[in-house]
């Protein structure tokens, strides 16, 4: 009973690290969505959320070093080109979802769209194991050992392929958009002394480099959890949210006493303040995506331990064979370079990103240089208004546009 209770915690982490899934009306649609998301297009993303608004659209390919080869996605430029040389911005999605998620508004009111209208050249990533970049060079995606990674891998591997295939395809440093997972794993590289030769500026949006301070009961729930517990119930590969061990486990969520399936947005992200439906049931036709059960054992243990922190095997022999020491290094963010420019997006209502998670972030980074580090706070903001907010152009993407023409 304390394995099943633990297990079940494990997965309200799930929903609670993937703001984007909107499992709000997942009680009244739950078989139907399953069932529609299942069936993968087999159109791109660029035929289906680019090409259509006329904007140009290029689909592209990184192997990384570890043999994962990646979906990319290129907007070279806006409806409207001058034919300059456009400075080149790469765009990262989170967890348990890919690039189209950031495509999901109006071309007005996207932000790989209004970059691209303000003269960028956008590149959108897809991190290994989602629909489009499940191809290796080697392994498939049948075989456990093709999900045997966690974020340490998109640190040390896919992060840094996309940077160094956009560097070279521009001849430019890049400059960098995540939201939520997207910044924890930048915080890391940067920090391990990746991408700093490459990366011109960031603008980071609900950033989780921190998660001790997860304010949903949901949250702390899974925090508790025993982290070996997932494991058990999941397997050692695959972790797909659209199949049967996950979807029993929601239905169970879904009549457990006190939790209300069409508030579970709102109750592991936050209220969110400016979300539309039709975008919601849009994001459920194409989302989620799957990850690696390792993965997110290694977000619980981000939430559980307060620290930024390499994944722990669970045996000190484990990690001293790996690590040569009895537990896993820790991404020490103060060695990220002062005189990057930064920007900071947090919302006052964000139950991922709580205020004192991130504050314990810029007082890590208050000795950035002087007009290096910029911050916005947004009251009224949650988790996924910073992706999917109807005003999301007039409050944010207007802010990270202008930050980044500073950098020019």
């Amino acid at each position: 009973m304390a394995a099943t209770l633990a297990s079940f915690c494990l997965l309200v982490l799930v929903a609670a690290l993937a703001p984007h899934q909107a499992y709000a009306s997942i009680r009244r649609s739950l078989g139907h969505k399953r069932a529609a998301a299942a069936a993968a297009p087999t159109v791109g993303i660029c035929a289906s959320s680019v090409l259509v608004y006329g904007y140009q659209c290029q689909e592209l390919q990184v192997t990384t070093q570890d043999g994962y080869i990646l979906s990319l996605q290129r907007i070279p430029e806006g409806r409207h080109s001058n034919g300059t040389k456009k400075p080149p911005v790469l765009i990262q999605h989170g967890v348990l979802v890919d690039g189209v998620t950031w495509l999901l508004n109006s071309p007005d009111r996207n932000l790989p769209l209004i970059l691209a209208d303000n003269g960028f050249d956008v590149w959108i990533a897809n991190t290994r194991g989602t629909r489009f970049s499940r191809r290796h060079t080697s392994m498939d995606p049948s075989d456990p050992k093709f999900w045997n990674w966690s974020w340490d891998e998109l640190v040390a591997f896919d992060l840094p392929a996309v940077f160094d295939f956009v560097y070279g395809k521009t001849g430019q440093k890049v400059n960098y958009v995540g939201h939520s997972l997207g910044t924890l794993f930048a915080l890391a590289s940067l920090s391990d002394g990746k991408l700093v030769d490459q990366m011109k500026s960031a603008a980071l949006l609900s950033p989780i480099a921190y998660l001790s301070h997860m304010n949903t009961a949901l949250g702390v729930a899974a925090a508790k959890a025993f982290v070996g517990e997932i494991t058990t119930l999941f397997g050692l590969a695959e972790f797909n949210p659209k199949g049967e061990p996950v979807a029993q486990f929601l239905n169970a969520l879904c009549v457990y006493p006190g939790v209300d399936c069409y508030d579970l947005l709102e109750a592991v992200t936050g209220k969110n303040c400016c979300l539309n439906s039709s975008t919601v049931d849009l994001f459920l036709k194409n989302e989620p995506q799957s990850t690696s059960t390792r993965n997110m054992v290694h977000l619980a243990q981000t939430v559980r331990d307060g620290v930024l922190a390499k994944y722990n095997y669970g045996r000190l022999d484990y990690n001293l064979m790996h690590y040569g020491k009895f537990s896993p290094p820790i991404y020490n963010l103060s060695n990220i370079p002062h005189n990057l420019p930064l920007f900071l997006s947090y919302g006052g209502r964000d139950s991922l990103s709580d205020i004192r998670d991130v504050e314990l972030l810029l007082d890590i980074l208050k000795l950035h240089d002087v007009g290096k580090l910029t911050v916005q706070y947004i009251k009224d903001y949650a988790h996924a208004d910073f992706i999917m907010g109807l005003n999301a152009k007039d409050i944010v993407y207007n802010q990270v546009t202008a930050f980044f023409q500073q950098q020019q």
